[in-house]
């Protein structure tokens, strides 16, 4: 494998976020800890690389484990960054299509964004809470994603993605992960969800 996973690059400055997220939490979330699964993935990919070339053996259980972790991990946090804007840029609702399949699907915007906050509330230990679109059913779906690898649902695109692991938030908000929550509907980037499942 020639190519490498690289560490996308902010559409905003680290200080775009604030008060929501301030410029020291986001540099520290985007530059050390998603760079960790971005060098953990490319790392095992290296080491299966290896393997191959040299035709030796390896634990393929734990190493493709690990794989996803990172992987995953990657994947998970790149959307997470799309799924956050600058207040400017944030609006109150979705538009088009979205709004009406979670209008179809949940009723209204405030009880999806009640479902999805508690799903965020409830995730044991560390994950995230994700909004999922299946393109066969058109139908939109809750995902409770532990870790990043663990309940998350082949064949859900996810549209919208919340990280509730404490380094998302603890500088800020300590454990008051209800806070963090609460603040990230003030800069959910409504544009992209909608752009996503349109591109569904």
């Amino acid at each position: 494998m020639a190519a490498k996973y690289e560490l996308p690059k902010l559409d905003y400055e680290y200080s775009a976020l604030s008060p929501y997220i301030s410029e020291e939490q986001l540099k520290l979330h985007h530059l050390k800890h998603h760079m960790a699964y971005v060098n953990g993935a490319n790392t095992i990919f290296e080491k299966l690389q290896k393997s191959r070339q040299e035709n030796s053996d390896l634990d393929m259980k734990s190493t493709l484990k690990e794989l996803s972790f990172h992987v995953n991990g990657h994947v998970l946090h790149s959307l997470f960054w799309k799924s956050i804007c600058p207040k400017s840029l944030s609006r109150e609702k979705p538009l088009g299509k979205l709004a009406k399949l979670i209008d179809s699907e949940f009723g209204s915007l405030e009880r999806f964004k009640k479902e999805f906050s508690q799903a965020a509330l409830t995730v044991e230990g560390s994950g995230w809470s994700a909004l999922g679109h299946c393109k066969k059913t058109n139908g939109l779906l809750l995902m409770q994603i532990e870790k990043h690898n663990v309940n998350c649902l082949v064949g859900f695109r996810p549209l919208l993605v919340l990280d509730l692991w404490e380094h998302a938030y603890y500088l800020d908000y300590k454990n008051e992960r209800a806070k963090f929550i609460d603040a990230f509907w003030n800069i959910v980037n409504w544009k992209e969800a909608e752009k996503r499942v349109e591109d569904a």
